[in-house]
């Protein structure tokens, strides 16, 4: 088992930010920080150590935020010059985040260059959060600035810190709700010279389609028009959960066409009667029974029945294939229907559909049954 990330974030990381901060600022009382800063330290998970951390350090810095931030800035390392290598070092910055990000709303050109300068060390893409939230228009147009500005680290916090579902974090309902303010920004990154930038800028869009699909589809084509190699991987990867999801549009825009000339031939679900712990295989020719050749998406779900006895589907990726006029290919995969953390198994009927460029074809169903 993988050793939880707090205890990478032990007692050394106040203990280090008190000696960089002493460094600069040889009134800080480092006993009484670090005093307060371990109190309690050990049972905390890792995002609410950074901010007892942070708590400590309000405590003990001067009470004078822009002051306060002019240590904090002044005891940092040179930033970062690469994006990779660097495991949980930059988690040393963590807290000086929490600390803007929780003390700052107030002071908003302090607290935006705080986070330019923090973002090249660790990342702001949490910390900027709130001042989106309490300064929409200000920190839009910071963003905008920030789109042309030298660090790739400080044009990716513009993609990453405007994710409506960045991961760890509390969701931008505003932006949920209405993504075209961040779509502004990512039309100004989306050629970015910056893989780590490009690939933000992706993540960005996919968290879009997840609540506006119709828009990320609409994006992604016009994205696509007289697109560099760069671009169309961009969209592709911003496209990747509606393609699981067997998104038609989606699935066009990638040059999957009409599955109209379509059809599927010599279906095999084995065992017709599974038990849970077990597995199956499903197995099915697809054929072009068109003139030309075609593109063809094929994948297939799984209705999951659930406890109430309701069914879900679930897709499972199989192949792109290109197919030759009245061309026939056969597929198969086994998938395991034992229980897991993700996903609880009941018995009853499994129907299964193959999906070929988005359309569902039904391949029939298997009967699952409780372990004996």
């Amino acid at each position: 088992m993988a050793e939880p990330l707090k205890n990478q974030y032990g007692p050394k990381i106040p203990r280090t930010i008190a000696r960089m901060i002493a460094a600069v600022h040889p009134a800080f009382p480092t006993e009484s920080f670090l005093h307060d800063a371990l109190d309690g330290y050990e049972a905390l998970e890792l995002k609410p150590r950074g901010q007892h951390i942070a708590e400590a350090l309000h405590r003990h810095l001067p009470t004078d935020f822009p002051q306060a931030v002019d240590i904090l800035l002044a005891s940092l390392d040179e930033p970062l010059a690469t994006t990779e290598g660097h495991g949980m070092a930059p988690f040393l910055y963590m807290p000086h985040t929490m600390f803007v990000a929780t003390h700052g709303l107030n002071h908003f050109e302090v607290s935006m260059r705080a986070q330019h300068e923090l973002t090249q060390r660790f990342t702001a893409e949490f910390s900027i959060r709130p001042f989106l939230e309490h300064h929409p228009d200000a920190t839009l147009a910071r963003l905008r600035e920030w789109t042309q500005d030298p660090s790739e680290h400080v044009r990716r916090l513009v993609s990453e810190g405007t994710r409506p579902r960045l991961p760890w974090a509390s969701r931008l309902r505003m932006f949920q709700k209405d993504p075209h303010p961040v779509l502004d920004l990512l039309e100004l990154l989306k050629d970015d010279p910056s893989l780590y930038v490009r690939r933000s800028v992706a993540n960005n869009l996919n968290d879009i389609g997840k609540d506006h699909p119709a828009l990320l589809v609409d994006t992604a084509r016009a994205w696509m028009h007289e697109a560099s190699e760069e671009r169309q991987w961009l969209v592709r990867h911003a496209l990747r959960t509606a393609v699981k999801r067997g998104d038609a549009d989606a699935l066009a825009v990638l040059g999957y066409g009409s599955s109209e000339h379509l059809d599927v031939k010599d279906v095999r679900l084995t065992p017709a009667q599974a038990t849970i712990g077990g597995k199956v295989t499903i197995a099915f020719s697809v054929v072009n029974t068109h003139l030309a050749s075609q593109r063809v998406m094929v994948d297939f779900q799984v209705h999951f029945v659930k406890a109430n006895g309701s069914t879900r589907p679930k897709v499972f990726k199989l192949s792109a294939l290109e197919l030759a006029p009245q061309e026939q290919r056969s597929l198969q995969k086994t998938i395991w229907v034992s229980n897991m953390s993700t996903r609880t198994h009941y018995p009853g009927a499994h129907r299964v559909d193959a999906l070929l460029n988005g359309r569902a074809v039904p391949l029939g169903a298997f009967e699952l049954s409780a372990t004996t």
